[in-house]
């Protein structure tokens, strides 16, 4: 696998993720998807539903309520109508 993939997670409030990941798995409203570093460009809209960001620290969750991914040489942007972090347990 070749490097990291920056990626940042906003709501209309604030940031709510942001960094260098291995994998984000997410929500389009035609199918869930992933994206990898130096993935192909392509935008779609989300449906509701989990956000799971891999990295070498572990999985971390955050559900989301609609808004656009954003996928292109720079990395994966998600602009979410509302995002907040799933508690771990």
């Amino acid at each position: 696998m070749a490097g990291k993939l920056n990626f940042s997670l906003v709501s209309p409030e604030r940031e709510v993720f942001s960094g260098q990941v291995d994998q984000v798995d997410a929500p389009g409203v035609e199918g869930d998807f992933g994206v990898l570093p130096e993935h192909a460009p392509f935008m779609t809209a989300l449906r509701e539903g989990p956000v799971t960001v891999y990295d070498a620290k572990g999985v971390r969750r955050f559900e989301v309520k609609g808004g656009f991914a954003d996928v292109n040489a720079s990395g994966l942007t998600i602009l979410a109508e509302e995002a907040a972090e799933i508690a771990a347990g």
